[in-house]
């Protein structure tokens, strides 16, 4: 421990930044949640991490900021951000189920970032718990722990017990004392943009990590072509502040729009020189969001769903354009007309009135004057904290859009044995069931040679002159045939051909 808090001295010496990547449902935020000893993951709708968040805590008298990072596969450009801000990943794999999907993607975003990575082997106190399969099949994705011979740290731990996380703790430190992270406070300064979202109260907010110099409340900042001016500055725990030294996470106030998210913020010395460096700056990022989602100009049969989306924060947007994108079909689309964070309000139903569109919110509110335009104009307004329920929405709605599906049901076959009556819309005639049965109302496809003569209905049957239902195989009966289509203009029933008679059903299709 001493060697740890030696190291420290180094100058310029600056806390580790640590993303805790992994696969859904294995415990990183409960990780997060026991290291800071405070409820995080009951916030959260679901018990999943929608959004990105940015920690610290202080252990041997070191700082260690932590980057907790969404688990489901819809927020992997959020993952990947977050891995790209940060010196230490943390690969999260629970005991009892080894390596997931989005382990492999966590893996794979870790080795492009070329983060030095930390293994905690999750849940080790439940049942069934391998964390030996844990190491083999990680050793399988070519990342091979320490006490298999290879150069990856792994740390068995249980984040509902508590258990070795001192041990995780001071195994980040070490891993931060090799690689010597330094950052000059007194330097220029410069840093990421976590996360961006609208508050109602306060305006634009954005959380922001220091990289670089030291960061003041009135500093002019820099963000692309966004420009702000910080009017207020929070730490991680809410509490006001004036400063932020590098790793430092801080909440900030102050900007004229949302800032955009994955993007380095610099500070200028004044306004002239941040407005000038705005305009030297071209960031189109922001336009790409659901360009995919136009209607397609290759089918113009196609039915489209248009959709106005709100949602909180610029990353669950971005999460709500990468899992749309996974809903392809040839016969329906979906089309953004207006996207932005937000609550939802008169503006946005104006929107969706010209098509009738259907208004998403993602952990947003409805304003009581949109609440009484949307229904004066028969408006549908939906909001939703899962992400994944909003994007149910959009499939069963799409779903609703496709023509049902056709289904044959066959019935039974007649043989015509003699015709009575015939006209240009309909036939008269008796014959014999020879297999199933006939039902009045049934579909009637008449064929000679197995080849198709005509189709129609039949619209009224008998039985020894007495209109039934149905009448079944080896029996005799008349029927009217009322003809919908015939394959030739001349084409009509003769003796001896066949009457396959069936149902039709309309069967619902879905996404």
């Amino acid at each position: 421990m001493a060697e740890i808090q030696a190291k420290n001295t180094l100058k310029n010496a600056r806390p580790p930044v640590v993303v805790v990547l992994g696969h859904v449902d294995h415990g990183k935020t409960m990780l997060l949640d026991t290291i800071r000893k405070t409820n995080v993951i009951a916030q959260e709708s679901g018990g999943i991490t929608q959004r990105i968040g940015a920690y610290q805590v202080e252990t041997h008298g070191r700082k260690i900021t932590f980057l907790d990072t969404p688990g489901h596969e819809a927020f992997s450009a959020i993952r990947s951000r977050g891995a790209n801000v940060a010196d230490i990943a943390i690969l999260v794999v629970a005991a009892d189920e080894s390596v997931k999907p989005q382990t492999k993607e966590a893996i794979r975003i870790i080795k492009e970032t070329d983060t030095p990575v930390i293994v905690a082997i999750n849940k080790i106190d439940k049942e069934g718990a391998n964390p030996q399969k844990v190491r083999q099949d990680l050793a399988t994705e070519e990342i091979f722990v320490e006490d298999w011979g290879g150069k990856v740290p792994v740390v068995e731990v249980s984040a509902k017990d508590g258990k070795n996380i001192p041990d995780l703790l001071e195994m980040i430190l070490l891993v931060a004392d090799i690689e010597e992270l330094q950052a000059d406070p007194d330097g220029p300064t410069s840093g990421v943009i976590i996360e961006s979202n609208l508050d109602k109260r306060r305006g634009y907010v954005a959380t922001a990590l220091v990289q670089e110099g030291t960061l003041h409340v009135g500093d002019w900042i820099v963000v692309g072509a966004i420009v702000g001016k910080v009017k207020s500055m929070e730490n991680y725990m809410g509490e006001m502040i004036g400063e932020a030294k590098p790793s430092d996470p801080v909440v900030l106030t102050g900007w004229s729009k949302s800032a955009d998210i994955g993007k380095t913020f610099t500070v200028a010395s004044s306004k002239n020189e941040a407005e000038s460096l705005a305009e030297d700056n071209v960031d189109i990022t922001p336009l790409l969001l659901f360009m995919s989602s136009e209607p397609a100009k290759d089918n113009p049969k196609k039915k489209i769903l248009n959709l106005v989306i709100k949602s909180d924060v610029t990353s669950s947007l971005e999460a709500i354009d990468v899992t749309l994108k996974t809903i392809l079909s040839d016969d329906v689309g979906y089309n953004i007309l207006d996207y932005s964070i937000g609550n939802i309000t008169e503006s946005d139903v104006k929107v969706a009135s010209g098509t009738k569109a259907l208004i998403l919110g993602f952990r947003v509110s409805i304003e009581d004057s949109a609440k009484h335009l949307a229904e004066h104009r028969g408006i549908t307004i939906a909001t939703y904290d899962i992400i994944y329920e909003l994007i149910g929405r959009v499939r069963e709605e799409m779903s609703a859009l496709l023509e049902p599906e056709i289904k044959r049901n066959d019935l039974g076959k007649l043989r015509v044995l003699a015709i009575f009556k015939k006209d240009a819309k309909s036939i008269v005639c008796g014959g014999r069931v020879t297999a199933g049965k006939v039902v009045r109302g049934a579909m009637v496809d008449a064929k000679r040679n197995n080849d198709l003569v005509m189709t129609g209905r039949l619209a009224q049957l008998q039985q020894n002159k007495q209109d039934v239902t149905e009448v079944k195989e080896g029996l005799e009966a008349g029927i009217r045939f009322d003809i919908l289509k015939s394959a030739q203009p001349s084409s009509e029933i003769k003796e001896g051909d066949i009457l396959e008679v069936y149902q039709e059903e309309k069967v619902e299709r879905s996404l």
